[in-house]
Order: C-alpha cells, then structure tokens, then sequence
C-alpha cells in the first residue's frame, strides 16, 4: 500500500527477492498539468510494469473493496507513505499490517518527517519499520536504521537516501517476520519525553521570516527544497529559493533587505547575516541560478 515515489523503492526490493505481492493499493489516478489528464501514481505505474493486481479505491471502508482485499488472502500487509488506514484494514492479514516510516520512531511522526527534520536542525533522520496500530505512527516498532543528515543537505536529497535506506529495511523486518526473529518494542518504552512532530506542511510553513537566525532561515530553504520550497518576496512578486549559501557577518541593511551587483550575487539580510541566494523562482518564471537570474532581471533598492 503506497502512492509515491518513495514506496516504489520498498515493493521492487520485495519483488526483486521474490515474494509473491499479491496486489498494490494505491491512490485513485488524479488530473494533472495544464491538460488535465489522468496521473497514475508512481507505485501503480510499477505494479503495472510487473502485472501485479492494482486496487485503487476511493474509500477503505467501501465494502466492495474490502471484500476484494479480503479474497486476496495476504498473509502481511506493507505500508509505505499512503493514508492512515481503518482496523478494518490494518488487522486482516494473519501477520498484521507493517508501515516504513522516514524517522526514528517516537520523534517526527506525521506526514512530514523529512522535511522538519532538516528545518529543526537535526544531524540524524533514519527509518523505523513498526506494526500499525489505531494512533497515527504509534505501533510497536520492530527495527530502526539511523543515517546522519549532513550540513548542506537538502530534503529532497534526504528523501532519496531514506527510500533506499527504508527499502533495505524492509526487507530485513519481512525476513525477520517470517523466520519469528522479529520482536516488537512499544514506544511508550523508548525515549519518548520530548517528541518531536512532523505534521503535514502548508504555505505558511514556507514563508521565510527574514528576522529569524540565518542558520534557521537556513535550514528552513534545505527542509523544503525541492519541494514545497521556501519562498519570500522580491519586489512585489513572489519567488521561490531552493538553495542559498549562509554568511555570518553583521548586516548592512535591515532583515528582508537585499544588496546586489545585479551580475554574480543577491543577498538577502537575516538577524545575524546574509543568505546568498544561488538557486530561485521567480513568480511566473522557470527555476535558474543566481547569474542567469541577474542576467535578465535588474533588481533595485
């Protein structure tokens, strides 16, 4: 059960060891782009390329669908960033329903694990593998694998190790579950007194506040990049940044200001320093470098 692009990497290790996955559950096919045409999701474009049963409902509780899921007599079910699911779902197969989630488990549970683990500042993310349960990533983890973030890494950089790292993973807990080696460990057990949240990111989330802390701002533009990228305004029109390098140096203009040789660079001021912008959107306009932005946009104070 999954829909990006992040599951994909967990059903074909499955599929590469050779386990009988009896059937995909993904999202229904969604209009998308200016022509609005039917999207399928990265994990049905899979499925698809390897003739496996597709199932996409519209609701988890329809009783066609559970019937059909029913008739399908999967002895584990496998979630991998789809929706939270009724215990109608989740208790059906004989050895339970197992999620991948992109966190070590207690900390960032939630929609966005990745990204407010970079806003926040933090060197280690990793993937927990845990038996679902009625709260949202709450269930008994069965085993967890740490990788540090590095200093400049972005989200969706993060993203792509955690896919494979999370796909690993599974692989080792579906062994485990099937030799009786595995053995679930409450959270409520584990270092559990300051969790932090990781809950679903809005545009307000993305709005730089040019008063805070250059390493804030920092991390922020990191947490989001690629998407859904911090964003700001320049001149009166919106404009996304992707990637900036941070100066810490007392500022000459107040926070928001910006200075410019209108050629090689465009700093913006924060509390305590400069982000120096290197990869932007400007509002109605494709994604480019510093230079090329200069090149065919004047910026005056």
């Amino acid at each position: 059960m999954g829909t990006p692009d992040f599951a994909v990497a967990s059903l074909d290790i499955l599929v590469q060891n050779g386990y009988n996955v009896v059937a995909v559950i993904t999202a229904p096919d969604k209009p998308a782009g200016r022509g609005l045409q039917l999207q399928e999701s990265a994990v049905k474009q899979y499925a698809v390329s390897k003739n496996i049963k597709v199932l996409q409902p519209e609701k988890l509780k329809n009783p066609a669908f559970l019937e059909e899921l029913k008739a399908l007599q999967a002895d584990l079910q496998v979630v991998v960033a789809f929706r939270m699911l009724p215990e109608l779902v989740w208790d059906m197969p004989p050895l339970g329903t197992i999620n991948v989630h992109a966190s070590l488990l207690p900390n960032y549970r939630g929609a966005a694990p990745i990204n407010w683990a970079i806003i926040n500042g933090e060197k280690e993310s990793g993937v927990t593998t845990f038996k679902l349960q009625h709260e949202i990533d709450t269930g008994d983890v069965l085993f967890s694998q740490a990788v540090p973030i590095r200093d400049d890494e972005t989200a969706g950089e993060l993203h792509d190790e955690l896919m494979q790292t999370g796909a690993q993973l599974l692989l080792k807990t579906v062994q485990a579950i099937i030799s009786g080696d595995a053995h679930e460990k409450p959270q409520a057990q584990m270092n559990a007194a300051d969790v932090k949240h990781a809950p679903k990111i809005f545009k307000e989330n993305c709005q730089i506040d040019w008063k805070l802390p250059v390493d804030q701002i920092y991390n922020l533009i990191r947490g989001l990049s690629p998407y859904p990228a911090a964003w700001s305004t320049l001149q009166g029109k919106g404009i996304k940044i992707f990637k900036a390098e941070k100066e810490h140096v007392t500022p000459k203009v107040a926070p928001g200001e910006f200075v410019t040789d209108n050629k090689t660079y465009l700093k913006i001021a924060a509390a305590d320093g400069y982000l120096s912008l290197s990869e932007i959107q400007l509002e109605g306009k494709k994604k480019m470098d510093i230079e090329a932005f200069l090149r065919g946009y004047r910026v005056t104070n």
